[in-house]
């Protein structure tokens, strides 16, 4: 590896499943640029490809929802992150309660929260949406490994990288 691959090629970031809702229209997919990114007030930042049908919905959401998966979620990734919501119901089967603002949450996740959209920033052919989060849950009793990078690297996009 040279240049910055170097450096990106060490990272093994949690993977988690972003969903929005808008004008009637639920969408969600896998998203494996997120991070905290203030403490006070605490704030995270999720960054939605713009070629994503999850995009379009968030564009137009006032909240989105974020879920870390359990390591042996990686069906529950391959269809959040192969499929596309174009052509899918990716919640069609899914245990889901409807929560702050409308947001859809998936059940049988170690972790969640909804987040107010406070502010979008542009970053290249990806945007990030800021959230401030206002509601939060999970299971407390799960303490294993979280779906990384690494783990879901053989599912192939349900829209093209490029």
């Amino acid at each position: 590896m040279a240049g910055m691959d170097a450096f990106i090629g060490r990272l093994d970031p949690e993977m988690c499943v972003v969903t929005a809702v808008a004008g009637g229209e639920r969408a969600g997919c896998l998203v494996g640029f997120a991070s905290q990114c203030s403490m006070r007030p605490v704030r995270f930042v999720v960054w939605l490809s713009e070629v994503n049908h999850t995009f379009r919905v968030a564009r137009d959401a006032e909240v989105l929802a974020v879920h870390l998966l359990a390591r042996e979620q990686h069906a529950l990734a391959e269809l959040f992150g192969g499929r596309t919501g174009d052509r899918t119901d990716k919640f069609e089967g899914l245990r889901l309660r409807e929560a702050y603002g409308g947001a859809v949450v998936l059940e049988d996740v170690p972790a969640w929260f909804v987040g107010r959209i406070v502010t979008r920033a542009g970053g290249g052919d990806h945007i990030g949406f800021v959230l401030d989060p206002v509601e939060w849950g999970g299971h407390e009793a799960y303490d294993g490994p979280l779906l990384r990078l690494s783990g879901a690297l053989t599912i192939d996009p349900g829209h093209p990288v490029d």
